[in-house]
């Protein structure tokens, strides 16, 4: 089965072109100056449309037990509704239970997300239990296609890790090339200022945001970075989002030291003022590091600029605001923490080259070609070039849409960004080869997408 797809722009990381794409099964056979190509089985017009690398997520929660109860999206939901925006590859997070071991745990993600994924996924593992045999099951981990292990400075007696414990996982890390991930919030200090907040009768959802201040993501990404640099480990920070947090990366990445961040779209268009509406309203703006002042924002796109920030990511994590939000109603401690986003990350970051804040090269790099890389898939995935898989989105830069929950796809029952007017939609999606999205029409199924065995990071020096 040939694809043509004709009168595209192509964009890639290091600009764009003027091009055909020919597509020969699920991979890419050629990109040539347009008019090369004879016929094909199936022509997808592209006038007028950027033709660019199908989305990766690297940050996402299917399924997740979290508070007593799960994310409501799960594989097959979340898969789809990201095939929707234009994320054609997830990398999800297998959840380490204490007590278990890393291998059980990837087999019970194998078997939640085995057949009922519509793209291509892959997995992280969360390490919440950090003892002898955890440690030597990081290298069949890694053996297994995951190499990249997440850790928790918060949530003390749930997925928290004291210092010791990263240290050593920082120490395993590195002697097999695999990299550490980081929840980088001071979690013993945030829990002492619930408390206090709660003593006082200070139970709505903005408290969640005004007790865990950005200075505490701040501090413990500094630790993290200072026991990565002891033990020489690569760092991945996840969803930073505020400014005291972005100094310390930047920091050390002048220094030479391999530290990389990711940022997610909330935290450049939301604030704490949404955690602030009123009627309970504020939680469905509840995660976890919180929506920050709007001033933090300025600093992340110039971290998006600079590559300080070099990836965005989701942190997908919905939970329905009836029956589970609504589990924190009077105490802001027990609403489920997450937000829902999966489907909207290519949209939103276009929105960022609409407004100037980055160019067309930068949003497929953050968004699809650097999440290759780091996470071991390139140049399988990341980019449209010969023998790279057929993951390829045609893009209608000026097309103008609403979000609204109305209209998305995602199993979740408000929109984090209701009424938001945005310029750029997805018309079609290829995952490997295949059309699952076509002018406003599904096409895919659950089964097609297939688990990806990753490589190690493919930035370290």
């Amino acid at each position: 089965m040939r694809t043509l797809i004709t009168g595209g722009t192509v964009l890639s990381s290091t600009g764009a072109v003027e091009a055909d794409v020919l597509v020969d099964g699920e991979r890419v056979a050629a990109v040539a100056a347009p008019g090369v190509f004879g016929e094909a089985d199936t022509v997808l017009d592209a006038a007028g449309k950027y033709v660019l690398p199908g989305g990766i997520d690297a940050h996402t929660h299917m399924e997740m037990p979290f508070g007593g109860t799960f994310s409501s999206d799960t594989f097959e939901t979340g898969t789809r509704a990201a095939a929707w925006g234009g994320t054609t590859t997830i990398i999800d997070f297998a959840v380490q239970p204490k007590g278990s071991s890393l291998l059980s745990t990837l087999d019970n993600w194998h078997e939640k997300a085995d057949g009922d994924c519509a793209i291509d996924y892959g997995f992280h593992m969360i390490v919440s239990d950090v003892n002898d045999a955890t440690l030597k099951e990081m290298e069949s981990c890694v053996d297994a296609g995951v190499s990249s292990f997440k850790m928790f400075m918060a949530y003390p007696g749930v997925f928290y890790s004291t210092d010791g414990e990263i240290l050593r996982a920082m120490h395993k890390a590195a002697g097999i090339g695999a990299t550490i991930m980081m929840h980088a919030e001071n979690g013993i200090a945030i829990d002492q200022l619930v408390a206090q907040a709660l003593a006082e009768g200070k139970g709505e959802p903005e408290q969640h945001g005004l007790t865990r201040p950005p200075e505490l993501e701040g501090e413990a990404t500094s630790r993290a970075i200072t026991l990565a640099k002891v033990t020489a480990s690569p760092l991945y920070i996840v969803h930073l989002s505020a400014a005291q947090a972005l100094a310390a990366v930047a920091a050390a990445r002048d220094d030479g030291q391999n530290v990389f961040a990711e940022t997610c779209p909330q935290y450049l268009y939301l604030s704490i003022e949404d955690l602030a509406k009123p009627d309970f309203e504020g939680a469905k703006y509840v995660a976890s590091p919180p929506l920050r002042p709007k001033e933090h924002q300025t600093d992340l796109w110039r971290g998006l600029r600079t590559n300080d920030l070099s990836v965005v990511s989701t942190d997908h994590c919905p939970f329905c605001f009836k029956d589970q939000k609504e589990l924190g109603r009077g105490d802001f401690s027990k609403i489920p923490n997450g937000m829902p986003g999966v489907e909207h990350r290519m949209d939103l970051l276009h929105q960022g080259v609409v407004a100037g804040e980055i160019s067309l090269a930068r949003w497929v790099e953050t968004c699809s070609t650097t999440p290759a890389r780091m996470f071991g898939l390139y140049p399988r995935k990341g980019v449209i070039a010969p023998g790279a898989d057929a993951d390829i989105v045609i893009y209608d830069p000026t097309a103008e849409q609403t979000i609204s929950a109305a209209t998305h796809h995602m199993a979740v029952d408000y929109s984090a960004y209701e009424g938001l007017r945005i310029t750029g939609k997805v018309e079609t999606v290829l995952s490997r080869g295949r059309v699952v999205v076509d002018r406003g029409e599904y096409h895919g199924s659950a089964g097609h997408g297939r688990f990806l065995s990753r490589d190690l990071c493919q930035y370290l020096s």
